[in-house]
């Protein structure tokens, strides 16, 4: 039988509101770090749920990309 290992996730949590003029009052956003520390998830609870799944090295070609389009 395979062992099991149980642990807590570090987690943030904010309102939407505090950072997009077009949210609703009970749109959210949440991230998870991943227990390797490869990692983390964003969870945005907003008219369609999603999920996005992100190593570090993903995250920063992601930030570099963005820095890019936004000058």
């Amino acid at each position: 039988m395979p062992e099991i290992t149980t642990y807590e996730l570090k987690t943030a949590f904010a309102p939407l509101e505090k950072f997009d003029h077009l949210a609703k009052s009970d749109d959210f956003i949440e991230v998870s770090l991943w227990h390797n520390g490869e990692g983390f998830d964003a969870h945005l609870s907003t008219h369609a749920e999603q999920t996005i799944r992100l190593t570090w090295g993903e995250f920063k070609a992601l930030k570099k990309l963005i820095k890019e389009l936004d000058g």
